[in-house]
Parts: C-alpha cells; sequence; structure tokens
C-alpha cells in the first residue's frame, strides 16, 4: 500500500465527498492508504503543498485569484470540485418558520471575518434584496471561536457549515432559519487542488478512482449509513445530528456526482468576487484549473 498524503484547509461535513473518500474502502481498493491533517487556523493547506507534505488538498477556486492578483503564477491546480454550491447555515436564537433575509438588518451577526466564506454572503445578501452594511457583523475568530461566541450568548444569528448548527438545534441553544447556498445556487466554491506534476502520476489516477466512487456513494447511500462511516472524524458531534447535517446536504445538491469543475461553476464564482470589487474578470478558466479531470 502507498501512502496518500491529504490536507484539509477547512475541516466540516460540508467536505464529505473527501471525507468518506478517506473513511471508506475506496482508496484501499486502489492500493492507497490514507494520512490526513487540517491545516492550522489562518493556513492555506496549499502550503502542504508546496513544502512537499501533501499530494493533494482541500482548497478553493479562489485560492487562485488571491495568487494571480499578486502577479505570480499559481503553484497548484484545482482539478476536481467538492462542492458546488455554498454550504453554510444560518442559525438563529428562535425558531422562524417565516425567516427572510430582511430580517438580519439591523441584528448582531456572527459572520466569518473575510475570504471566501464573507465574500459568499455578502453576495447572498446582494440576491436577497438586503443591504449588508446595515447587519452588525460580529467577527470573533475561526469557525470554533464563532460557535463559542453565539454559545455564550453573542449575536443573533451566527453563519457556519455544518454540522456546527445541527448540534446548536440538539442542545436548545439556536435553530437553523436558512441556507447561503440556496441563495447563490451554483458556484465554484470548493476544490481538490494538486501541483501539476503529481497530476501526471499513477497515484493521482488511483485517487481519482477512489474520489469518483466515493462521490457516487454519498449522493446514493442514506445519510444515516454516511454519518456511522464518519462518526470517527467528528468526536464532539452526535451521529444522528451528523446525519441530519448531511441528509440536508444531499438535499442541497452541493454532492453533484460529476467532478469536474465546470466552465460555469468557474464563471459564477467569478462573478461573485466581482461583485465585491475584486478585479477577477480578467482570470482565465485555465489559469487556476485543470481542464480535464484526472485518471
Amino acid at each position: 500500500m502507498e501512502q496518500i498524503n491529504i490536507q484539509f484547509t477547512l475541516f466540516s461535513a460540508f467536505y464529505s465527498p473527501l471525507i468518506c473518500t478517506i473513511a471508506g474502502p475506496f482508496l484501499k481498493e486502489e492500493g492507497l492508504t490514507p494520512d490526513w491533517s487540517v491545516a492550522a487556523p489562518g493556513v492555506s493547506a496549499i502550503s502542504a503543498l508546496e513544502n512537499g507534505t501533501a499530494h493533494v488538498v482541500q482548497s478553493a477556486l479562489s485560492q487562485g485569484f488571491s495568487v494571480l492578483d499578486q502577479g505570480k503564477v499559481p503553484t497548484a491546480v484545482h482539478f476536481a470540485q467538492i462542492n458546488e454550491m455554498d454550504g453554510f447555515f444560518l442559525t438563529g436564537r428562535n425558531a422562524d418558520p417565516d425567516f427572510t433575509w430582511n430580517k438580519l438588518e439591523g441584528a448582531d451577526v456572527i459572520l466569518f471575518g473575510g475570504g471566501q466564506p464573507l465574500a459568499m454572503f455578502k453576495y447572498a445578501c446582494h440576491k436577497a434584496g438586503i443591504n449588508y452594511e446595515k447587519i452588525n457583523a460580529l467577527h470573533v475568530g475561526n469557525a470554533v471561536e464563532m460557535d463559542k461566541a453565539f454559545r455564550s450568548g453573542k449575536g443573533q444569528y451566527i453563519q457556519q457549515q455544518g454540522p456546527f448548527p445541527q448540534q446548536l438545534e440538539a442542545d436548545g441553544i439556536g435553530h437553523i432559519v436558512g441556507q447561503v447556498g440556496t441563495l447563490i445556487g451554483p458556484c465554484g466554491f470548493s476544490s481538490l487542488a494538486a501541483k501539476p506534476d503529481w497530476l501526471a502520476s499513477d497515484m493521482a489516477g488511483a485517487f481519482m478512482r477512489a474520489y469518483r466512487n466515493a462521490r457516487h456513494y454519498i449522493n446514493d447511500a442514506p445519510a444515516a449509513a454516511i454519518a456511522k462511516l464518519e462518526k470517527p472524524f467528528f468526536p464532539e458531534i452526535e451521529e444522528p445530528v451528523l446525519a441530519k447535517c448531511i441528509k440536508s446536504y444531499q438535499q442541497l445538491g452541493c454532492w453533484t456526482p460529476h467532478v469536474e469543475i465546470t466552465q460555469d461553476a468557474f464563471d459564477a464564482t467569478v462573478e461573485i468576487f466581482a461583485y465585491n470589487g475584486l478585479d477577477v474578470k480578467k482570470y482565465r478558466f485555465d489559469q487556476i484549473c485543470a481542464s480535464e479531470p484526472v485518471g
């Protein structure tokens, strides 16, 4: 068995296509044994590619934008999609079946402090027809620090990936009132990246066969079965809570069966970041993405 090193930039059930690739039999069937890690807070997993400690990482197309903005050539190629929609939930203090996004205006909302999560959230506000500047945005740190802040009583609403919001519901602390992805629609949200030379290797081909099989599995299998497989990766999350989260993502449709990053998904992401005031429309698909899936 050959060891493949995989690193996540962020870790949540939203990235189940990659988590299941690791947790299930898929890599073993291809002669690979995984060693996985999560990048330190505030550090991109791309660094692990650059220093040789990872073969493949969870990243985002917008990572390529930031490199090109610096006048540099990206060292990594985004070669497959993980999620084709935003996977953040909006959780409030109270159950609100009649929630509308205009209720955020004037409210204290715990949000990510920057990067893609905030850019996507601002675009969702635009799609909802509300003024982001009228929201009292609270930036309290990373995902864990945000969860702790909401649990301590800060904020009327919070932006989180699953399974954090589902656990808040189970603990009687919050209630999911909306999803960002349903407002934005399909886009190139998160992706797999690697160095170009690795993509030509036999290991890359074996990985992609395993990844394709895992993607089909998470779309076809019951959420409870996926949650049981992934539970060791989420020791602090109750298994029924994890299953509820996974079912929500299956229903959202972010884990489409195809692995390739499409031109349409890329263009949608460009549009979102252009709305946020970045000069990204000059960048081409082939500057950031592999034109054909590997393997």
